[in-house]
């Protein structure tokens, strides 16, 4: 028994290891027994999906398969690979990057999420839907990774405060009663910063105490790990509806705009690199689109958070003016003396605020799809420029624009190259071409048209329930799988079986793709819901209980935007001259 348990650990220990040996003798029958095109390019797409799925090679190792394979096995050339793995995707990406490195540079999305929170006010539910709003609103321009890292220590600082006043106000209860005098007080001014830092640290790493400990890769640059202030159970659960609002509100926020999340770029790519006559995909549409979706789940969410954590009590939210609570009054304070300590807006924080208000002003009216557009002024050159030609101009002008003024001894710039570098998630990018190849290579090889013809009889089922189905089973595949693998996968299945079909791929990928995003279940679903779980104040059946009504609302509130909305803004209800007519017979065998 001992001997049996001891090779299940060593197994487990090297779980990735035989995981990469293990997957290609498995599929080896498809390129070796079966040797057709289609067989072989499934053999890549099956060891490319298992090794995305378990992570048992980093995602970008992963993604440069299609490159070595696809030559190998005559489905590509070389060459014709390497052409897919850089798109217009990747210069879109590096200017918002460009954007995202000012605006985290000069501190504006601190003044942004600060501002909004203390419009709503201090109250539980207002504070979170506050918090909700501005991490909303910063991820539909930044990453949704970006966006959280950005606010959350923002949100500690209140959180160890709710829990400090209550430490205070029961200590004072407690003095009262005993007339005993407030030790810890004297101690903090006894001692001084140095040792206050040693008590914290021996705090922190005290096995004993219930403090989750952050692995060092992990914490976010911003922000220094705090010892846990205990409190009652009502802040602890206001604590927790504070923390997980910040993680689900950057996936809402992020769908809301076209380079606002991986998916929805790599669905426009996707869009662009095979459907080229289709022009309905850009910034304009999808943010009519999508802004009421991103609005209707932020409210449902902030409902569902509300009752599952704070209470059924919605009559005190809707109190105006009134006595407020120590609690409320030292959570203002916190939240004021954050925002004071900004100062006034500083120039760099003006230019970055342009260059961001000008460079969605570009994305919207580049081609809006209800009026003409600025590209419009370029007729002999129709469809040369894109989003990413706006995003490029405007983020490499912050590489030129001076950072102070004529007074300062050296030059700078608003950002520098070390600190774009920084911010740059060239894994994404690697990641991304990778799909593309092998999107690229399903459809070269025939094997799109082979599993479309598989699943021809969800044709008989009405369209509505074959979106849901895709829905249903994107949403929980993203859970365990990082939400760019989990569309790349899926783009050159669905979009091969809405033709078949005879279904407008649209209504088939726009909801699966912003599904993809719906990622709330469990701490490892995404990095945003990695860092909110590593503050220490969530518990992963927190998440799990929450994330299940999330997801619910999520997939509920997509379906209904795009079969109402949708439908008149894209056509969905016809089949578009832009895709190709899906042959009723097909004996294309595997």
């Amino acid at each position: 028994m001992e001997a049996v348990k001891m090779v299940l650990k060593v197994m487990w220990r090297y779980r990735s290891l035989l995981i990469i040996l293990m997957t290609p003798l498995l599929l080896l029958p498809l390129p070796v027994v079966i040797g057709t095109k289609v067989a072989d390019c499934a053999f890549v797409l099956m060891l490319m999906a298992i090794y995305w799925l378990t992570e048992a090679l980093p995602l970008s190792a992963t993604a440069m398969l299609p490159a070595l394979l696809f030559p190998l096995f005559g489905i590509l050339k070389s060459n014709e690979v390497a052409k897919v793995y850089f798109k217009d995707f990747h210069l879109l990406l590096i200017g918002v990057i460009c954007l995202a490195t000012s605006i985290e540079k000069w501190g504006l999305h601190r003044r942004i999420a600060l501002r909004l929170v203390t419009l709503v006010g201090v109250n539980p539910g207002w504070l979170m839907l506050g918090f909700m709003s501005g991490c909303a609103f910063l991820s539909m321009w930044v990453s949704n990774t970006s966006a959280v890292a950005m606010v959350m220590p923002i949100v500690e600082a209140v959180i160890q405060q709710i829990l400090r006043s209550t430490e205070e106000a029961d200590g004072r209860r407690s003095r009262a009663a005993t007339g005993v005098s407030n030790l810890a007080l004297q101690l903090d001014e006894m001692i001084g910063p140095k040792e206050k830092e040693d008590i914290m640290s021996s705090q922190v790493q005290d096995p004993e105490a219930q403090v989750y400990t952050i692995p060092e890769n992990e914490v976010p640059p911003h922000r220094t790990v705090i010892p846990q202030v205990p409190g009652n159970k009502q802040d602890n659960m206001i604590c927790k509806a504070l923390c997980i609002s910040i993680a689900y509100s950057s996936s809402m926020g992020g769908i809301a705009t076209l380079p606002g999340t991986s998916p929805n770029l790599i669905f426009s790519e996707y869009m662009t690199q095979f459907y080229p006559d289709c022009d309905q995909i850009n910034f304009g549409n999808w943010l009519l689109l999508c802004v009421p979706i991103s609005i209707l789940m932020l409210l449902l969410s902030w409902i569902w958070l509300y009752w599952l954590f704070i209470g059924s009590d919605f009559r005190s939210l809707l109190r105006c003016g009134g006595q407020r609570s120590e609690r409320e009054k030292e959570t203002a304070r916190v939240i004021q003396e954050e925002y004071n300590s900004l100062g006034p807006i500083s120039p760099q924080e003006v230019v970055t605020l342009i260059i961001f208000v000008l460079m969605a002003l570009l994305w919207f009216t580049r081609k809006p799809g209800f009026m003409p557009g600025w590209a419009n002024l370029f007729p002999e050159h129709a469809g040369y420029a894109t989003d990413a030609t706006a995003a490029l101009l405007l983020g490499l002008l912050l590489f030129v624009i001076p950072a102070h003024g004529p007074s300062a001894k050296n030059f700078e710039a608003m950002i520098t190259w070390k600190e774009f570098q920084a911010v740059m998630p060239w894994e994404v990018a690697l990641l991304v071409g990778g799909g593309f190849a092998l999107a690229e290579g399903t459809q070269v090889s025939g094997l799109s048209s082979w599993v479309a013809t598989l699943l021809t009889p969800l044709g008989d089922l009405p369209v509505i329930a074959t979106v849901t189905i895709a829905c249903v089973i994107v949403t929980s595949i993203t859970e365990v799988a990082s939400n760019a693998a989990t569309i790349t996968i899926f783009l050159p299945i669905l979009a091969p079986l809405a033709e078949a079909i005879q279904v407008n791929p649209l209504y088939m990928l726009i909801p699966t793709t912003l599904c993809t995003s719906f990622s709330f279940l469990l701490p490892v679903s995404n990095p945003s819901n990695a860092i909110v779980f590593g503050y220490g104040h969530l518990r992963t059946i927190d998440m799990v209980k929450a994330g299940l009504g999330t997801n619910i609302i999520g997939v509920l509130v997509a379906i209904l935007a795009v079969t109402t909305l949708g439908v008149p803004l894209f056509g969905l209800n016809t089949y578009p001259d832009w895709a190709p007519v899906f042959p009723t017979s097909n004996s294309t065998g595997l």
